[in-house]
């Protein structure tokens, strides 16, 4: 049965909505408060068992899709999910069809799941969304187009409002344009993407310089892209690289400069570029995503200098859930097979911590 539909808010060409309503996989212990977790995840092509004119032909009913084959990847995702103690406080989700949807998981995993938001682009058959045991605050969709190239996923901008705290922060839901078509050819559009997030980054501190800001999702690319293309090519994300800076002339428009520093703050640009923390570069091996016989770093966080002030929220750690119920026993993601059912996504999911001090 579904929830009640409370607060239901339209901006031109997107829809956003508003929801009121075995084993263990062992992250780490949680205190009665200062602990909240997110989760961040990928998780294949999830269609509803019902035609809507724009679903991918193995998920229409006409090639065997149905209610209940769609049911049945609701229960093998949500019992994944609920087996990771602690639950996760927020989960971002990637390729996901719509709302009802979203519903289904977060009334599945737990009751606590109360706040339910999805993003997508008319015509696309595929969108984004959160769900979330806090309370989420001033949701944004942003739409983002490019020299007539749109993104296929919006971005999902949203506060988060940790109960029994009043320090809030904001959290960005993302699914770039994938390489489909060429890495180079596809990367202006990612390009866009980080434009729009460094543009809100902006105007969030300009009045709350001390806010915390987290990007989260499939951004389709590498935390090494810049490497991978010979140091050539202005990437989405671009490392503290000396390179860079000459490369752009030390101008941040259109990319997000990452690093492993803790804190986060620009060595090699200027000071008021917008630098990141990315765990793929000081935390985390392999990858999430299997491809051509390669690991693929494109599932992120992307967190920002004011988790790591000693004060406040604070970032511990990230982790890649590369184990059963979500991986094979070597830790390779396990992709679902539309013809036999068996499986559960090709990619792996992203786990991070936050502790209050």
């Amino acid at each position: 049965m579904k929830k009640q539909l409370r607060f239901v808010l339209t901006v031109p060409f997107l829809a956003i909505a508003l929801l009121v309503g075995a084993c263990s996989v062992s992250v780490g212990e949680r205190a009665d408060f200062g602990s909240f977790t997110i989760m961040t995840w990928n998780v294949h092509n999830l269609f509803d068992g019902e035609d809507n004119g724009y679903e991918y032909t193995e998920f229409l009913q006409s090639s065997g899709w149905s209610v209940e084959k769609y049911l049945g990847r609701i229960n093998t995702i949500s019992d994944a999910i609920s087996s990771i103690v602690p639950l996760p406080d927020i989960i971002v989700f990637q390729e996901v069809e719509n709302l009802n949807v979203l519903e289904d998981l977060a009334l599945a995993i737990h009751s606590d799941f109360l706040w339910i938001h999805f993003a997508g682009n008319p015509g696309s058959a595929i969108g984004l969304g959160l769900i979330s045991r806090h309370p989420l605050l001033d949701v944004k969709a942003h739409s983002i187009t490019i020299n007539g190239d749109t993104s296929p996923r919006p971005i999902l901008e949203a506060r988060i409002q940790p109960e029994d705290s009043e320090e809030t922060f904001v959290i960005f839901t993302c699914h770039w344009k994938s390489k489909l078509g060429g890495d180079v050819a596809t990367e202006s559009t990612r390009r866009a993407s980080a434009r729009v997030i460094l543009r809100r980054i902006h105007e969030l501190w300009e009045d709350e310089p001390e806010l915390g800001i987290i990007v989260a999702g499939d951004l389709n690319i590498n935390y090494d892209d810049f490497y991978r293309h010979g140091a050539s090519i202005v990437c989405a994300l671009l490392p503290d690289d000396p390179y860079c800076v000459i490369l752009t002339a030390g101008v941040q428009k259109d990319f997000i400069v990452i690093t492993r520093n803790i804190p986060p703050m620009p060595v090699h640009f200027s000071q008021e570029t917008i630098v990141m923390y990315s765990p793929w570069m000081g935390e985390l091996e392999k990858g999430t995503y299997y491809y051509r016989n390669n690991w693929e770093t494109i599932d992120h966080f992307l967190v920002s200098y004011q988790f790591f002030n000693n004060s406040g929220w604070v970032y511990e750690k990230t982790v890649i859930l590369d184990i059963p119920p979500f991986a094979n026993a070597n830790g390779m993601p396990i992709p679902y097979n539309v013809r036999t059912g068996f499986g559960i996504s090709d990619h792996l999911p992203l786990l991070m911590t936050l502790n209050y001090k």
